[in-house]
């Protein structure tokens, strides 16, 4: 396992009851040498100040809409000669952080990143993908689950997600960390490109995971419909500003424009969104277009040294991963059974089945631990036949066999 000291940077604003939960999941993460960093405005301090474990926390105030800054500020207060980052709508699997870490032990290595698991709990949103000199992802095939360098196309570089990422603190420094331009959105992208532009070297980290449940904000609703796209739209011109040829940039703007328009009315089909929506939307979005081409880009020039000494978390490197399995009928009794290991300091995962032919279904609760259900015979992953014909013993087995692989002591 990676002797690296790791500093785990979350940003948060607006969203404290997401901010507890995924401070409860890094709690229970499998690395010795774990310091956490939290960014957060007034409402994210006061939860980070009532939590048991708040003397182990750095908190740092900041109340402004611009995830870069507040970012740079993260590595500011980090002490760690890593510095990872994962958003406080997400949470860790147990071995995320050992998994994203371990290719450091390469002095080549400058940077890594893993696999980001969407709000069902069993589907990715994002896998290894590369960017391109317009900002687009293009997604990348990668077998296995060992630690990979992937071959990119010729003007690409390879992107990992700002929810599940991490660099050596004084790459970021030599860097200047986040660019304050991007305020919301292409904000790990742009340092992707630096990055790639200064010859360091990014591995992906299939087995790096993160669950990513897209909680609202005042760019977006609780199912993912968008209330404003300005933000997006001034930081996609702030990137072509600075990474795209300038006889690429119009039909860039043009395509950009276009795909957000379309999506729009897509939703609007749907009756997601009133015409009115879309108007309003489109309209932001053309004076994020304008604002982002008028904005003064900052300066991101070398980042002073760490002066903050290492603030170790009392992680969970040695806790015992027990999996309570049962019908859906056992839910009230189970769920109070796994409460009470959670407190003893387990890593517990439960699983309910119901005799149905139900999607499978995973998350982790706000009582800490990992709540997976669905049918005996419904679908695990999405791939897989539409009914498992399987039974009940057998399908714990393996629904226990790959929680193992993220939950479970290394050695074991």
């Amino acid at each position: 396992m990676s002797q690296h000291r790791v500093s785990v940077v979350i940003v948060s604003r607006d969203r404290p009851e997401a901010l507890s939960r995924c401070l409860t999941g890094v709690s229970q993460l499998r690395c010795a040498q774990v310091e956490i960093v939290v960014v957060a405005c007034p409402a994210g301090a006061v939860t980070v100040s009532a939590r048991k474990d708040a003397s182990f926390i750095k908190l740092v105030p900041f109340d402004e809409a611009n995830i870069s800054a507040a970012r740079n500020l993260g590595i500011a207060a980090s002490a760690g000669d890593i510095i990872a980052f994962i958003d406080d709508d997400a949470v860790p699997e147990p071995n995320w952080l050992a998994q994203l870490s371990a290719p450091f032990d390469d002095a080549g290595i400058a940077a890594t990143g893993g696999y980001v698991i969407g709000r069902n709990g069993i589907s990715f949103q994002w896998k290894a993908r590369s960017i391109d000199e317009t900002g687009e992802a293009h997604a990348i095939d990668i077998s296995g689950e060992q630690p990979t360098a992937p071959n990119v196309p010729t003007g690409h570089s390879l992107k990992t997600e700002g929810t599940n990422m991490a660099v050596r603190r004084e790459v970021l420094q030599d860097l200047g960390g986040f660019d304050p331009s991007f305020r919301f959105y292409l904000d790990e992208t742009d340092l992707n490109v630096r990055l790639a532009q200064a010859g360091y070297h990014t591995m992906i980290c299939p087995m790096a995971q993160v669950h990513h449940g897209f909680a609202a904000s005042p760019r977006r609703d609780k199912n993912r419909i968008p209330l404003d796209l300005s933000e997006i739209a001034a930081s996609k011109a702030v990137f072509l500003r600075k990474h795209c040829p300038e006889d690429l940039r119009p039909k860039a703007l043009a395509e950009f424009y276009s795909e957000q328009r379309l999506r729009l009315l897509r939703l609007m089909r749907k009756r997601a969104l009133r015409p009115d929506d879309v108007d309003h939307l489109l309209k932001g979005l053309q004076q994020g277009l304008q604002d982002g081409q008028e904005r003064v880009l900052a300066d991101t020039g070398p980042l002073p040294p760490s002066s903050k000494e290492f603030l170790t978390y009392p992680t969970r490197p040695d806790a015992q991963h027990i999996i309570l399995a049962g019908r859906i009928w056992q839910a009230h009794q189970l769920k109070k059974q796994a409460k009470t290991h959670v407190a003893e300091g387990n890593i517990v995962s439960l699983v309910l089945l119901s005799p149905t032919t139900l999607y499978h279904r995973e998350s982790f609760t706000s009582d800490g631990y990992w709540l997976r259900h669905g049918g005996l015979w419904g679908r695990g992953t999405r791939s897989d036949p539409l009914i498992q014909l399987s039974s009940f013993k057998t399908r714990v087995q393996n629904e226990s066999k790959r929680m193992n692989d993220f939950r479970e002591l290394a050695s074991k």
